[in-house]
């Protein structure tokens, strides 16, 4: 079936690149690198490299607390990370700086992936969270090189989509060398698929620190304002529409503070706001909805708000990270569909640090209901950094299995 799945992707590759140019008007950086999509490269190489694949800004994001961490244990070694899309780069800029190598991992096809590794020779491989690529996979285990699948989730529904193409995907699962699943459901979702030698190992994104700079400008920021503001975070396209047509429910003197996920998108949401990060820092007082249009800023934006209602959540997408509110100390209303984030939002709402609503209007009310208690933000606040407090620890347990793949590749990394 791989062969197939090949012959199929190989006679897409036309489509999949002019789709790629066109998808460069907007971001210019899809029409960067293309050759290293087709797996070629001229970057520096290195006699000894980690690979860690991140698909997007998310995921990039979630693996900082274990690329900094394979950094300390392993000095003398590169690290070479890897994504798909144009803002995900961006975002390895930003978060990685010069301290890595930075590149597009190639299209799935048998000979790209194999240049990818023949001119890497990565000793270990690292892909975060979903992604499963078969040629990709195949090619690793061909040239004996561990590959782990870190801060592994797997909701029921991706299960069941994996579950239908399994004359596809179960090869590919049953090759990874090593499974860190961030809980036990998606261990045990993750172990019906195939994949060997499974672990619960915890979420790598509760080991992700806000910036302390970014927290601090982002209180003086909401000081200097002096007025409540509600953050719509990480929302998707529609989900504004939907929460912006209830703000009867939030006092006028409110800001709403909107930042949507995709930063291609900060043009179409401009039209809903009054004013724009980048243009006007600090909205006037007349001012309803101001624009965050800005990357890399999260935790600024979550040290602005006195409430945080979490966008992918109130249509049918999985929802998006809400760890990162709640470490900042801001309180977080969610949708009803959480899916990707499951057992955290689970686990934040039984520690009373977390609100779900079931449905924009719900969300909205909450949150006018928040913003003139401030006995119960400061209560959920507190719970909040003590729940993330309590689960950190996972970018060790996943190290500690990097390390020990490491050491039967190679008995003496460094």
């Amino acid at each position: 079936m791989r062969r197939l799945y090949s012959t199929a992707l190989a006679m897409c590759m036309p489509f999949i690149l002019l789709r790629l140019w066109w998808r460069g008007r907007r971001e210019p950086g899809y029409r960067r690198h293309i050759a290293q999509r087709l797996g070629r490269y001229a970057l520096p190489k290195a006699e000894r490299l980690v690979w860690v694949h991140a698909v997007s800004v998310g995921e990039a994001r979630a693996a900082a607390p274990l690329v900094r961490a394979l950094q300390a244990a392993l000095p003398d070694y590169r690290i070479l990370m890897t994504c798909t899309t144009a803002a995900g780069r961006e975002t390895l800029r930003q978060v990685y700086g010069d301290s890595i190598e930075a590149s597009f991992v190639p299209y799935d096809l048998p000979a790209a992936v194999r240049r990818f590794l023949g001119y890497f020779r990565p000793r270990l491989g690292v892909i975060m969270e979903t992604e499963v690529w078969p040629n990709l996979i195949d090619a690793c285990a061909a040239s004996a090189i561990p590959l782990v699948l870190a801060n592994a989730r797997m909701s029921e529904k991706s299960a069941r989509g994996y579950a239908r193409l399994s004359g596809l995907t179960r090869p590919a699962f049953a090759a990874l060398t090593a499974v860190c699943a961030q809980s036990a459901a998606d261990a045990e979702r993750l172990r019906s698929l195939g994949a060997p030698r499974v672990q619960v190992s915890g979420n790598l994104k509760f080991d992700a620190a806000p910036n302390p700079g970014q927290l601090a400008a982002g209180r003086a920021w909401r000081e200097a304002l002096g007025r409540p503001v509600l953050l719509l975070a990480s929302t998707r396209e529609g989900e504004e529409t939907l929460l912006l047509q209830h703000l009867d429910l939030v006092s006028p003197e409110a800001l709403i503070l909107v930042v949507p996920r995709h930063p291609q998108r900060f043009d179409e949401v401009a039209q809903m706001a009054q004013s724009r990060r980048t243009r006007i820092p600090v909205p006037a007082a007349t001012d309803r909805v101001h624009l965050g249009d800005t990357m890399g800023e999260m935790a600024f934006y979550y040290a602005a708000a006195d409430v945080a209602v979490i966008g992918g959540s109130f249509l049918p997408l999985g929802g998006q990270n809400l760890i990162e509110s709640l470490a900042a100390g801001t309180p977080v209303i969610v949708g009803p569909h959480m899916f990707n984030f499951s057992e955290a939002t689970a686990l934040a709402l039984h520690a009373g640090a977390a609100i779900q609503a079931s449905d924009p209007r719900a969300a909205i009310a909450s949150a006018g209901e928040l913003l003139r208690d401030k006995e119960r933000r400061r209560v959920m606040a507190d719970a909040g950094k003590r729940f993330c407090e309590a689960h950190r620890g996972s970018a060790q347990r996943q190290l500690a299995v990097c390390l020990e793949l490491l050491k039967s590749k190679d008995p003496e990394p460094g």
